[in-house]
């Protein structure tokens, strides 16, 4: 019989854990769990018991270790998560699983909520919100670009590091004319910037950022808004910027005040400009990239956070341009 073959049983301990969350709502974590590495989980008292083949039991070791250590510190965590700490896994190795200890955490009071990296992507990201003065953020959608820049921006209103909120969005699509659709401006440019107040709205009690906003702590507006004004303490962010013209980009970036911090997203897929290269994304990625105190970073769909199949949608996507551009420079046969 060969190694891999032998039946093993290895023992966790998971004194100390909130088994509730480790093992998941009628054990789902478990079974995923023996889903993806062919093993028997079971949790009997303090342990967790991993059962298979050799090799199987080897390979899901490390993320059961990982998702316990999770349930200790009570950082929630769902099937996906352990779906992603599996591909971490094999595709960095040990690197690929970030120590609980020593993640980004945000905790958000006005909604009791508690916001984590679920991946290395996305721990790089954060950490480079809490170091630079510019961050640009490139990478497709689903990887909590915008997302996890909002929920930097409430910390950091929280925490009183800066008096308000600036998200600021280009406000038509390349394209598309609003002119048609009834009420005033801001009725008008507001379905365009809905993706913003969702996220606001995700991480403070609705009473509370309906005030900021009368009050402007916060502010939501199209790009066009920030002209001929200096953003000074302020945490600014600036969403779909593939939609940005580079001369609207130029003018957004020459508004950083004093004590101010922003973050750049967007996703070079999706640029709706009638030319590509009329797009400022591509233009600060390319000249930018080396000035001190601004950082790029990219996230692919590893870092993709909503259903599976959005990153099977997105690889697909790559491997059909990937394979147009080599159709092209290649020539007709």
């Amino acid at each position: 019989m060969a190694n891999g073959d032998t039946i093993v049983e290895h023992r966790l301990d998971t004194e100390g854990s909130d088994q509730l969350m480790l093992a998941g709502v009628n054990d789902r974590n478990f079974q995923e769990l023996a889903r993806l590495f062919g093993v028997r989980a079971v949790l009997r008292g303090d342990h967790l018991i991993l059962s298979g083949p050799l090799e199987a039991v080897e390979r899901a070791v490390p993320v059961a270790q990982h998702v316990i250590e999770l349930a200790r510190l009570r950082i929630p965590f769902d099937t996906t998560d352990i779906g992603r700490f599996a591909e971490g896994l094999d595709e960095l190795g040990p690197a690929g699983l970030v120590h609980p200890g020593d993640q980004i955490r945000l905790a958000l009071p006005g909604s009791r909520r508690v916001i984590v990296p679920k991946s290395e992507g996305q721990r790089r990201y954060l950490q480079a919100i809490q170091e630079h003065d510019v961050v640009i953020g490139i990478g497709p959608a689903g990887t909590g670009k915008t997302y996890l820049a909002v929920a930097c921006a409430v910390d950091a209103l929280y925490k009183k590091r800066v008096r308000r909120i600036i998200l600021a969005r280009p406000a038509v699509e390349a394209g598309e004319n609003l002119g048609f659709l009834p009420g005033d401006l801001q009725e008008k440019v507001d379905p365009y910037l809905r993706p913003l107040y969702d996220a606001l709205e995700d991480m403070m009690p609705h009473d509370r950022v309906r005030r900021a906003l009368e009050d402007s702590t916060i502010e939501i507006a199209p790009l066009a808004y920030m002209r001929g004004r200096t953003l000074g303490d302020a945490f600014v962010i600036l969403d779909e910027a593939q939609n940005a013209t580079t001369a609207q980009m130029k003018m957004f970036l020459t508004r950083l005040g004093l004590n101010s911090r922003v973050v750049i997203t967007g996703d070079k897929t999706q640029i709706d400009l009638p030319r590509r290269s009329d797009s400022g994304l591509l233009e600060v990625e390319r000249i930018l990239s080396d000035i001190d105190g601004i950082s790029l970073v990219y996230l692919d769909a590893k870092d993709v956070i909503r259903h599976r199949l959005v990153k099977d949608i997105i690889r697909a996507y790559e491997r059909a341009s990937d394979a147009d551009e080599g159709e092209t420079m290649g020539g007709p046969s």
